[in-house]
């Protein structure tokens, strides 16, 4: 049974999401206020598999996937002024489903991997920031750049060390689709699940962000 206390909390921080979109829209008088330009590619990850499995296949068992991946800056800032960095992944998990992970520029060590952190230089980390629900208690998922065109990717439980994922890199570039939006909660990851409370923090600036789209919203 979901905890009230985080429940409420979530609420709150989602209400709050919500109103800063807005309010960055209203701003740049943009349709989409968040990540608003940037460069989408096909792509390809190559999973390592791990030495002692968690329960998650995806994530034990060594493979590739085909990707299609966005980078972009949250603000829009322009030039070399620090921005929010933001790398999208979509995973095909099937013929017809795929999964997707948000990452945003943070710190690396356990506690900074969960802060939003302006990208000062080309090779600052990304991590989902939240956590995924797994066999093994919560996870996060990172990424640091090796060139211009790949990622290194790894998972990492709360607090702990870091794991080898596999390596991302960008193929092929592709147009940009204004009416794409990368979303985790109704595209999970294979084998992970978002947390209640993630859900519920999330779901305000996504509902937001897709009424300011045009998108359908239904409650």
């Amino acid at each position: 049974m979901p905890n009230p206390v985080i429940t409420t909390a979530a609420d709150l921080a989602g209400r709050a999401l919500s109103a800063a979109t807005t309010g960055i829209a209203a701003l740049r008088s943009a349709e989409k206020p968040l990540h608003p330009e940037g460069q989408t590619w096909a792509g390809r990850l190559v999973r390592s598999g791990n030495e002692e499995p968690i329960g998650v296949p995806w994530l034990d068992e060594p493979g590739e996937d085909e990707v299609i991946v966005r980078t972009s800056r949250a603000i829009g800032l322009p030039g070399r002024l620090p921005d929010v960095a933001g790398l999208a992944i979509r995973v095909r998990k099937d013929r017809t489903g795929y999964g997707d992970v948000l990452l945003a520029s943070t710190g690396w060590n356990p506690v900074a991997r969960h802060l939003l952190v302006p990208a000062l230089r080309d090779h600052q980390p990304l991590t989902t920031l939240l956590p995924y629900r797994s066999p093994v208690g919560p996870i996060v998922i990172g990424a640091r750049p090796v060139d211009v065109r790949g990622h290194e990717l790894s998972w990492a439980r709360v607090g702990r060390g870091w794991h080898r994922l596999g390596v991302l890199t960008t193929e092929v570039p592709l147009p940009e689709s204004a009416d794409t939006s990368y979303d985790p909660v109704t595209n999970p990851l294979p084998g992970l699940q978002q947390y209640a409370w993630v859900e519920h923090l999330r779901e305000y600036s996504y509902a937001t962000a897709r009424r300011l789209r045009g998108e359908d919203v239904r409650s």
